[in-house]
């Protein structure tokens, strides 16, 4: 008979699972307390939430949610990193981290829906975030304005140094 306690577990992974745009899968077991509050005042700042289940109930919760693929991952020592906002902002700051440390390790992502791989997880630290993809937009956007504002401005300036240099040879 299962405790209160679990279900209510269960229950709280499912909802996460359903909610969340990516879950990273991490093996966390071999940092000291020190690192893992380090680690979890990282995934604060980034607006990710971290915490530490039992493998049974995230593969129960994952069965509820129709989602398939984690049994080569739920094995060991399972802490999860759950971002509802920006899917790549717990592999940024993972890789961020391990630059210090050798943990934690990405066992497998949930990234929208689909499992990947842990050894995915270098490609989703790489990419950018959409606050570095909006801006590279706009970028991109106001260059062609830029370049005809100037090709408009240009035959005026011209003029103007034209009639000065005109005006400094008769005075």
């Amino acid at each position: 008979m299962p405790n209160t306690k679990n279900i209510d577990q269960v229950s709280e992974l499912k909802e996460t699972f359903s909610k969340a745009k990516a879950v990273y899968f991490t093996e966390y077991h071999g940092l000291n307390v020190g690192d893992i509050t380090k680690l979890r005042s990282e995934f604060f700042k980034a607006n990710v939430e971290y915490k530490v289940a039992k493998n049974t109930l995230i593969k129960l919760a994952a069965e509820q949610n129709n989602i398939s693929g984690l049994s080569e991952v739920l094995t060991g020592s399972t802490a999860i990193a759950i971002s509802y906002d920006e899917p790549v902002a717990p592999a940024k700051v993972i890789k961020e981290f391990t630059k210090d440390n050798d943990l934690p390790t990405v066992k497998g992502i949930l990234f929208e829906g689909e499992f990947l791989p842990g050894e995915e997880f270098k490609k989703l630290a790489d990419m950018p975030s959409k606050e570095e993809l909006l801006s590279q937009l706009v970028a991109m956007l106001s260059s062609p304005l830029q370049k005809l504002v100037s090709t408009l401005v240009s035959p005026l300036q011209n003029a103007i140094s034209v009639l000065n240099s005109l005006k400094e040879k008769k005075s």
